[in-house]
């Protein structure tokens, strides 16, 4: 591409903001590498990017690059970066959505949905992950961003409103160690009432109309025990041991690893409604994870095997059956998998269940999330970059623990012990 250098102009006042005293001037002033601001909504968290993108340009001719979540926000930044820096522009170009000034300094906008791989190579002295919360997932930072930071030992900010419990979260953890274990990061949390610029008033209407859980993190920024609204009160029930097996009713429910994902056996006990043991697998053959599965059903000898029969599911169902193992095909829709995830929100909230104290199931309990489409659905899934394996699973066996001999979703037969009505 050829370089048109845009008309330069010798003095020309920006068009910037005095950060303010609610919490934007201590972390503009704070000397950490690395700051994850936890900030309700209206907090002024872009308008604190440009000042910090701005001091890095102007005066340490440094690198920047803004990196938001998604394309479409990523072109509203573009925007109004553009809109700043336009007349003391070096060089622009709208294609790469990148400009430099005279004096070296540079900024670099990205999208953080599109191709995070374009990004390795560069060298920034800043970064500002802009709404880091929705940014796909840790991985993003520690694989790609970091490293890049390295060569000038550049900086970053995480600016975001918190959203449950995922990646943002972890990071904001270790800004917050009182350990001191992780001495570049400095942890910020901001309410929306701290923008001295922000109506009272404003924020008091949205506390009155807004749900408690809702108000909590988009305009005090906590971060909900239990995220997404999906599971609540995971902590308190997730108690339980693994047991060794004993004579019982037990459900065991299966969800099939896909590429990277887990194949996770959950069982639960029917009459105590505990979860009494739970196998998560990966990256092994096929045959030793049927083989395993086996094993477990000849020990615990439960009254329902529920096997997920979507994709590889079914040649593992087909296999199954083959060797004479009694299990049964559970098919995963959109209707049956909120059916299950619903009746496995209801039962944890409820205190009907006693969980493993496991922390990888607390972990993909606590961060997974409701999301509702442009038309109106409603869908569970875990955040981009999880897994959601031993939900699906506990899923799967709880429902049926509960709805044992019952038709499903209207699609499934009605279950007489292990045969078919």
């Amino acid at each position: 591409m050829v370089r048109v250098p845009t008309k330069r102009v010798k003095k020309v006042q920006l068009d910037l903001v005095t950060p303010h005293a609610g919490g934007q001037r201590a972390i503009y002033l704070h000397p950490a590498r690395f700051q994850v601001v936890a900030c309700g909504r209206r907090f002024g968290k872009t308008e604190l990017g440009k000042v910090l993108a701005t001091r890095e340009m102007v005066k340490n001719a440094g690198e920047v690059w803004w990196i938001a979540p998604q394309y479409k926000m990523s072109t509203s930044v573009w925007r109004m970066m553009l809109k700043t820096f336009r007349p003391i522009a070096s060089w622009v170009s709208a294609q790469e959505r990148t400009l430099e000034l005279a004096n070296g300094g540079k900024l670099v906008v990205w999208a953080g949905d599109s191709n995070p791989d374009a990004m390795r190579g560069g060298a920034p002295n800043l970064v500002i992950l802009d709404e880091a919360a929705m940014l796909p997932s840790n991985e993003l930072w520690f694989g790609i961003i970091m490293p890049a930071l390295m060569d000038h030992i550049g900086r970053a900010y995480f600016l975001s409103t918190p959203r449950g419990r995922n990646w943002f979260y972890e990071i904001f953890e270790m800004g917050e160690s009182e350990e001191h274990k992780f001495s570049d990061y400095k942890a910020w949390n901001f309410p929306s009432s701290f923008n001295p610029f922000l109506p009272a008033s404003e924020v008091k209407k949205a506390q009155e109309r807004s749900p408690s859980d809702f108000f909590a993190q988009e305009y005090l920024a906590q971060f909900m025990e239990d995220s997404g609204t999906v599971f609540r009160g995971v902590t308190a029930i997730s108690t339980g041991h693994y047991h060794t097996p004993y004579d019982g009713d037990f459900i065991i429910g299966v969800d099939w690893g896909r590429k990277l994902d887990y194949t996770v056996f959950s069982v639960i006990d029917i009459k105590s409604r505990w979860q009494v043991e739970m196998i998560r697998l990966n990256k092994i053959d096929w045959k030793i994870q049927r083989d395993a599965l086996k094993e477990l059903i000849d020990e615990w000898k439960p009254v329902g095997v529920y096997v997920e029969d979507n994709s590889i599911g079914d040649v593992l169902l087909s296999n199954l059956l083959e060797d004479g193992i009694k299990v049964i095909p559970h098919t995963t829709t959109n209707q049956t998998k909120r059916e299950i995830i619903e009746q496995l929100s209801f039962d944890i909230e409820r205190g009907n269940l006693t969980l493993l104290n496991d922390p990888i199931q607390v972990r993909e309990l606590q961060s997974y999330q409701l999301e509702r489409t442009k038309a109106g659905r409603i869908t569970y899934n875990a955040p981009s970059g999880y897994h959601d394996d031993t939900v699906i699973a506990l899923a799967i066996a709880n429902y049926y623990s509960v709805n044992h001999f019952q038709s499903f979703g209207g699609g499934m037969p009605i279950v007489r012990g292990w045969e078919y009505a």
